[in-house]
Order: structure tokens, then C-alpha cells, then sequence
């Protein structure tokens, strides 16, 4: 049995969702988010829950049953409040700066590099050093997070690079 299979999603207020086939489509503040369920669930909706059960006792039947539930439950975190990743500049010189629709960065190269925002989602440089990454998209909101990181991945010297607020940079020492 899948412990978290077995939870209720539930829908918080102003949140309502539709299920028609093996579609479930839920509409919150932030927007409106699907997903596609495989054909060994069964999704219903009653009152202000979505409930997955899974139809048979095969192995695959129960691998969707918690991961179904699992995209269920962060379409309705991703309408009701959204996902957020932090980054952080480290280095002399690099910083970031939003211009319009696309972030100037500036990390040492002999040019800046202009990353476009992808639609969907936020990208705000409260600070010339921190960078945040907002959307209703998890998936989306961690992909254009590791896009920007990948420009200047941290290094383990001197931890000059680009990452995120919560990461750990392992430190080596450095020749005598």
C-alpha cells in the first residue's frame, strides 16, 4: 500500500479541479496547470479532494498511484502559492540585472550573457548578487534555475560561481 497514494489531495479555497478521462485540470490564483495520469490509475474528485486509487495490484499500478497523487498535490501548491528557487552570486565582478524580458549577467566572460525568460515564469535580481526564480511550474521553475546556474557553476576554491541560496559548496585547499 503507498502511503502517500492513499492521501486525499485536498483543495484548498478558490481552488477547483476537473477530471475528465485520465486528465485532471485545476484552476487556482496563479493560474490553471494539467496533468495526464497513465491508464493504471483511476482519479475522482469528490467534494475538495482528488483521490488516486490504482487499478490492479500490479507493481507498475502501484509506482503511478503515489507519483499520480504526488503531481496532483504540486499542481495545487503550483496555483495556490507557486514554486520558488533562490540563486546567489559569488565572485568579483559577477552580478545580474533584469532588462525587460531578459537577465544580464555578468560573470567574467568577455561578454555578458543575455538569458531570455522563458513565459511562465518570473525572474526577479532583488540584489546584483541573488537571483529569484518564481512560477506555477515546479519542473519548469527548476529547469530555468539549473539553466542560469549552468552559466557559472560554482568551483570548490573559492566558491566563486553561481548557486543556490541553500547549496553546500564543498572547499578543497588549494596548492602549498
Amino acid at each position: 500500500m503507498s502511503r502517500i497514494g492513499k492521501k486525499p489531495v485536498d483543495l484548498p479555497s478558490g481552488v477547483t479541479a476537473s477530471v475528465s478521462g485520465q486528465t485532471v485540470e485545476v484552476k487556482g490564483p496563479k493560474g490553471a496547470r494539467t496533468f495526464t495520469a497513465t491508464d493504471d490509475v483511476t482519479l475522482t474528485v469528490e467534494e475538495n479532494a482528488v483521490t488516486v486509487t490504482p487499478r490492479g495490484k500490479s507493481k507498475r499500478a502501484r509506482q503511478q498511484w503515489g507519483m499520480s497523487r504526488t503531481q496532483i498535490q504540486n499542481l495545487v501548491t503550483g496555483v495556490t502559492d507557486g514554486f520558488k528557487k533562490e540563486l546567489e552570486i559569488n565572485g568579483v565582478g559577477y552580478r545580474a540585472q533584469m532588462q525587460g524580458n531578459v537577465l544580464k549577467l555578468n560573470l567574467g566572460y568577455s561578454h555578458d550573457v543575455d538569458f531570455e525568460v522563458p513565459a511562465g515564469v518570473t525572474v526577479t535580481a532583488p540584489k546584483p548578487t541573488i537571483i529569484i526564480v518564481e512560477g506555477a511550474d515546479q519542473q519548469q521553475v527548476g529547469q530555468v534555475a539549473a539553466n542560469i546556474r549552468e552559466w557559472r557553476k560554482p568551483e570548490p576554491y573559492k566558491g566563486k560561481g553561481i548557486k543556490y541560496v541553500d547549496e553546500y559548496i564543498f572547499r578543497k585547499e588549494g596548492k602549498r
